[in-house]
């Protein structure tokens, strides 16, 4: 059936002392807790289901290594506490990134996915690590792709350089999440669609400083920050899937011919896929599939790469 989220992105830079001063210890942490309570109230009227927030989102750039450090053992929780009271408050869940310090005293760098209930359902550790991350600040590569189960749908995360590595989005591809996250201070550019279309997911990003936005699993973009707005929201439908055209045409028209607008078929152009969503609560996506004999892309190009590799069918 329809599975419609409400996805809320704010594309904030992190904030700036400007001519007030440098700030420390608890002030910093309060000044830092006030400049996200009102990015944060730039969405809530929207009333998301999930907010995103970009890469290290509570640091202030201007912050030597040393006054970094010591912010963030004084932060220790409270941001990632004010958020959680936030997402408690407002019901909605929400991905806070932030560096943070582990167990062991080494240190992350994070997204936490918090729950409609303040709670942490996951924590995503950044694979890809600026190799300064680790030799300036100690921080570690993550080692899991963990796909976190959340009330509207299945989540991956990504961080910033991660963006770059087939190996993390190949792990991601074969679990098949309803939806990327990807908190950065680097856009990436075309590397976002491909993303959304490689792992068939919709793709959520909130870029410090830059255009952030919501991409369809074919590489629309569905919403965007703009110049005059760090923030965008959209609703999105993430009972979805992506079929090839190739053997599917009259198959397509028949589901389309008999459930009208209950059925919505999405063609991008010049990609040969498009994106096939139940707009009804009477039946599912994958109800579609069975129904009208529907082969996804990704069966497709199964059955393609077993033709390929059949000895019978390769030149001799």
């Amino acid at each position: 059936m329809a599975n419609y989220v409400k996805i809320s992105t704010i594309g904030a830079e992190s904030l700036r002392f400007g001519t007030g001063g440098k700030v420390h210890g608890q002030e910093a942490v309060d000044r830092m807790i006030r400049h996200w309570r009102g990015r944060l109230n730039q969405v809530l009227p929207d009333r998301p289901d999930l907010i995103v927030v970009p890469e290290c989102c509570d640091r202030f750039p201007e912050h030597s290594k040393a006054e970094r450090m010591a912010y963030y053992l004084s932060r220790k929780d409270q941001v990632r506490d004010f958020f959680a009271a936030t997402a408690r408050e407002h019901e909605c869940n929400i991905a806070y990134s932030a560096v943070r310090e582990v167990e062991d005293g080494s240190w992350r760098n994070s997204i936490q996915m918090i729950d409609r209930s303040g709670g942490v359902v996951g924590i995503y550790n950044k694979n890809h690590v600026v190799i300064e991350e680790t030799t300036e600040y100690g921080i570690l590569c993550g080692k899991d792709a963990p796909v976190f189960d959340c009330d509207f749908g299945r989540v991956a995360c990504l961080i910033c350089f991660d963006l770059n590595f087939d190996e993390l989005r190949l792990k991601y591809a074969a679990q098949k999440p309803d939806l990327l996250v990807f908190g950065s201070v680097y856009h990436g550019g075309l590397m976002q669609r491909y993303w959304a279309y490689s792992c068939r997911s919709h793709f959520v990003s909130a870029i410090a400083g830059n255009r952030s936005g919501i991409l369809s699993p074919i590489g629309e973009p569905l919403a965007s920050s703009t110049n005059y707005f760090d923030f965008a929201s959209a609703t999105v439908n993430l009972d979805c899937c992506v079929c090839h055209l190739d053997y599917n045409w009259g198959r397509l028209s028949a589901m389309k011919k008999k459930y009208g607008p209950k059925v919505k078929i999405v063609d991008p152009g010049y990609l040969g896929s498009v994106l096939v969503s139940s707009e009804s609560d009477e039946f599912t996506v994958k109800e579609l599939l069975e129904e009208f004999d529907l082969e996804l892309l990704d069966d497709y190009m199964t059955r393609a790469l077993a033709h390929h590799h059949n000895p019978m069918n390769v030149e001799r």
